[in-house]
Order: C-alpha cells, then structure tokens, then sequence
C-alpha cells in the first residue's frame, strides 16, 4: 500500500525514511483510513525499540509519514543470512521486541502483525519494532473486526486466525513464534498456502524446539511453549511475564554457554539484579568492563536496592517515576536527544547512548567524557532534547548517579543554537545536583530544552545522567 523512500531532513539535518501511500490505494476510503491509524497509533509510542513517527501529513492529497530511519537490516534477513542465532542472542532480541510490545500493550495498542520483517536490527545491534500499519486500540473497533486475517500466517496467532478478538496475547504468540525462528532457522509450520499454515497454528502442536535444536535448555524451551500456547489460559497473560522470563532464560543460557557475544551483551546490561546474578561473576566483570564504570555503579546500587524492582517493571521502557501533582509527563523519542559540546570541545560525548536518557530505565545511563584533570576544560558541556513540536515545560526532572555537579538549563523555541549564547538566558541553575533533581521552569514555550553541565563534581571525572523528563 506504501513505498519507503530515504530522505533527507534539512531542518535537522538527518537521514529520514518517509513512507508515501499510493494514489490509488489512497483513493479507497478504508486503506486511507488504515494508513492514518498508522500514524496515530505509533506517534503515541516513544520507546528505543520502537522506530519513531517524527511527522504526518498529507501533500497534494497523497498521505506520508515521516519516520526514524534505522541504517541496518530487517531480523528476517539477519536469519536468511546466518541461518538459527545464536540461543543467547535470540533470546535477547526476543527480550528487546518485548519490551517495545508491553510498551505498546500498555497504552492500548496491540501490533497484529509481529514477524522479522517488521524487526530492524539497526548498525549498533539492537532491535527495533516498526510497521504497526494494521495496529489497532483496544478501546475501540477495529478495521478488521469483520473477521478478515491482517497479517503473516507464518506467525499468526490461534485466535486471529479465526478472525475472533485480537489482545496483546495475540502478539505473545507471534513474538513466540519469532523467538522460535531465531533458534531453529526456519518457521514451525509450512503448507500449500497461506490458509494451510494458519490452520496449522489453529490445529497443530508446535515442533519441539528442543527436537530441532537441542542444546536449548528446559527453561528455555518452555518459555517458548507458553509463548505459543493455543490455550489462551495457558499463554502469557501480559508481556511483561514474558519479558521477566526471558530475561530469567537469557541468564541460564549465558552461564550454559560460558560467554555472551552480540546484543545478548548489551541486553545483559538491562537485566534487573534478581536475573543477572545467575550469569557467572567472570561473565558480570566482562560485562562491565565493556559497559563502563558508570554503570557498574548504578547496578551495584540496584543490588544493594536503591533502585527496587520487581517483576512489573523490568527493562528498558517500563519504570514509570509519579509525575510531580498537577503536572504530566511529556512523551520524547528515544532520538530526540543530542549532544552540545561546542568549540573547542569536538562536539562529540558518547553519542551512541543518548537514548538512555529519555529511555525511562535508571539502569542505563549517559556520561560525558572523563577529564583527568578534574575540570572540564572549557566552558561546559550538555546535552538537549527535541520535545517537538514543542513544550510549556514547567518542571524538568534529572535523574544522575554522579550528584554534586552543576549546571543550568536553557529553552529554544527555534533551531537550536550551535552557540551556547545562542541559547540566550540560562531558565533554571543547578548549583548541586542530587540523585534526583527537580529543576522549575518558567512554563514558555519551548521546542529545544538544554542541560549545561558547567562544573564536574567534587573529585569527579565526568558526570552520568540516567534520566531527563519533561513535565507540562
């Protein structure tokens, strides 16, 4: 119904993918109305594994969107290409389109058509869910209603193939079935067509992934069947169960198989301290050598229970902080964070993890540099955040596990300023940050929000943030 184009945003100067609906399937009231549902629902996710919805719109009557684009590959290329994963990376994978489904699941929206092609791997390894084109809320009739199959039989849930009511259960089953591709190379069932593969999901039992591949461990391999469970009663009632028992799994496998490679490091990273005390010590020290000293101490503060969790609100995305009363929290894209380190700083300071900053999840941070010298060496340092289209921000929230340090926070209503005097007069003054800070703004409007670090902390050599919110 659409093509993808790349594009070029010159505004913010920035590769684009803009998907552009055909004229002739515009020109049917129902494809129309589904592509703008599109757009709706997925405007309303800000999640680092979500590819993000920057704009929409319609141009001389043809309709786009404006999306994140993500340089890499689709996860059903990545297993044509390499055949099964690797059991720790699948898992880790499956861990991370979890997490972007039970983010989706909580406010209403289910995916319906979950399958590799609709998982990006971007350059850096992560997994990114896109094209939730026959999405629908919850709260309301869908286009689909009438029974019609949306979506790939490969991976099409029991109930969603007898057109009966679709839930977030749905996408546990496909979810289920992905993970199972990752593992084994190939889909569970194939058929003459279509409808016979859909029956098969109806009818048939699951192969035995152990069968198929069996150095995948019991726990494993049964978190698999109750993914993919025909019984609704016996699947996952909420993806978050799932995404704790994963986790769970992807400990087991990584003790099992004596190291972690690929994303399953990273993910390793993210998991609370109930799960990642199953992985060996000498894995864990790995792990944080590659991670940094930063976030060696925001997980041992977890372990000693500064940061309490339970099985609820595991993984990126999923703690939610209570919003200060009378204010609500602002929605920001897991890109809409840069860095601002202007001459005669090089104007670069650890990019590759800005979106921890607005990812909602204490346990993963972003640090500048680390100074020898004890000072910064110039007049500051920062970073800002893209609150498009704008934002009467009246609080800002900065959560860090380095407190002491100072700053000032600026608000730009245009293109932001390469020039720190470009930001004009400073809105707010940190004088010593705590664990958590709670910074009052003016209330004006404002696209661009900048945090200034001007001082480290005493006898620090860099600062880490591990989260910025915005409150209206």
């Amino acid at each position: 119904m659409s093509t993808v184009y790349l594009a070029f945003d010159t505004t913010l100067e920035r590769p684009v993918a803009v998907k552009v609906m055909h004229r002739d399937v515009a020109a049917q009231p129902e494809q129309l109305e589904r592509f703008r549902r599109e757009a709706r629902a997925v405007a309303q996710l800000s999640h680092p594994y979500v590819v993000g919805v920057i704009d929409a719109g319609e141009d001389d009557g043809t309709p786009y969107i404006v999306l994140e684009y993500v340089p890499g590959q689709t996860l059903k290329e990545r297993i044509r290409e390499d055949g099964r994963l690797s059991t720790s990376e699948s898992v880790a994978y499956a861990i991370e389109v979890a997490r972007a489904l039970g983010y989706a699941h909580e406010r209403g929206i289910v995916h319906r058509d979950v399958k590799p092609q609709n998982v990006l791997v971007d350059e850096e390894g992560r997994a990114k869910v896109t094209d939730f084109g026959i999405a629908r809320t919850l709260d309301q009739e869908g286009l689909t209603a009438d029974g019609r199959v949306l979506g790939t039989t490969d991976y099409v849930s029991p109930e969603q193939a007898l057109g009966h009511p679709v839930t977030g259960q749905s996408d546990i089953y496909s979810l289920g079935i992905v993970l199972y591709e990752m593992l084994t190379g190939e889909v569970p069932f194939t058929g003459e067509n279509q409808v016979a593969v859909a029956m098969k999901h109806v009818r048939d039992e699951l192969p035995d992934v152990q069968q198929r591949r069996p150095e995948v461990s019991t726990a494993l391999a049964t978190v698999v069947d109750r993914a993919t469970a025909k019984d609704l009663g016996e699947r996952y009632q909420h993806t978050d169960e799932f995404a704790a028992d994963l986790e769970d799994a992807l400990s087991i496998e990584t003790a099992r198989a004596g190291q972690a490679t690929g994303e399953a490091t990273a993910v390793l990273r993210t998991l609370p301290p109930s799960a990642r005390r199953r992985v060996p010590l000498r894995l864990r020290h790995s792990v944080a050598f590659f991670v940094g000293i930063a976030i060696v101490a925001v997980a041992v503060l977890a372990i000693l229970g500064v940061f309490a969790s339970d099985r609820a609100t595991t993984g990126t995305g999923n703690t939610k902080s209570a919003a200060p009363p009378g204010l609500k929290h602002v929605s920001l894209a897991s890109d809409s964070v840069h860095v601002f380190d202007p001459s005669p700083g090089d104007g670069e300071e650890h990019d590759a993890d800005l979106p921890s900053v607005v990812d909602r999840d204490p346990n993963s941070v972003w640090s500048t540099d680390t100074y020898y010298s004890g000072d910064l060496g110039k007049p500051g340092v920062g970073v800002y955040i893209d609150a498009n289209p704008g934002v009467k921000a009246r609080e800002m929230r900065i959560a860090t596990p380095t407190p002491g340090w100072e700053g000032e926070v600026y608000g730009l209503s245009s293109s932001p300023a390469d020039t720190l005097s470009g930001w004009g007069e400073p809105l707010a003054t940190i004088a010593n940050a705590q664990s958590t800070t709670n910074v009052k703004l003016p209330g004006t409007s404002n696209r661009y929000y900048l945090l200034w670090i001007t001082k480290l902390p005493p006898s620090g050599k860099k600062v880490s943030i591990s989260e910025i919110e915005l409150y209206k």
